[in-house]
């Protein structure tokens, strides 16, 4: 079992929380993914807020991770392949700012590996657009409402779910399958 005090916290938002949650969900060494918000200006917000695109807020997950079990570089990696860094405040038909390609670092070795794999990727020309995610400090991470949490996984027949999030829980199994957690 992972050792609690070697916990560390990665914030990303790529589209959907649903998304990323279900995904991370999924990787070996990550204990905790809570969907929020970060990234804008107004205290406390709600969803319904954020879905205006009036609060500055992405829509993110925030992961307690054991870096002796997943690096924070690896959780990059999958974030990259599983969503499009490349457009600018959209992931497929969700558009807006709370859908916008973001890194929140916790610190400055996190902006540094943020900046260093956006660089590399773009050199390799990854998706042949530059890479438009955003990599700013976390200030503050407002968890979503509890209806949002773990959503993938109370509601895997809901249409979006099928659709959107299923899809990239397949990437992930079929990309990364030395990172899945043990099934039970």
């Amino acid at each position: 079992m992972d050792n609690a005090s070697n916990l560390e916290l990665a914030t990303l938002g790529g589209g959907c929380f649903w998304c990323l949650e279900a995904v991370y969900e999924n990787v070996r060494g990550v204990h905790k993914v809570v969907s929020g918000y970060a990234g804008g200006h107004r205290l406390n917000p709600t969803y319904e807020q954020v879905c205006t695109g009036t609060t500055g807020h992405a829509e993110v997950v925030q992961l307690s991770f054991d870096p002796t079990i997943i690096t924070y570089q690896e959780l990059l990696e999958i974030f990259f392949d599983i969503h499009d860094p490349t457009t600018l405040n959209r992931q497929g038909a969700d558009i807006g700012t709370q859908y916008r390609s973001a890194i929140f670092y916790h610190n400055e070795q996190q902006r540094s590996l943020a900046i260093s794999a956006i660089e590399k990727l773009n050199a390799t020309q990854y998706r042949k657009t530059p890479i438009v995610t955003q990599v700013q400090p976390l200030e503050v991470f407002y968890p979503a409402e509890t209806y949002h949490q773990q959503y993938f996984r109370n509601h895997p027949a809901q249409p979006y779910c099928r659709a959107v999030v299923a899809p990239k829980v397949g990437k992930l199994r079929s990309h990364f399958p030395a990172v899945l957690k043990p099934t039970s």
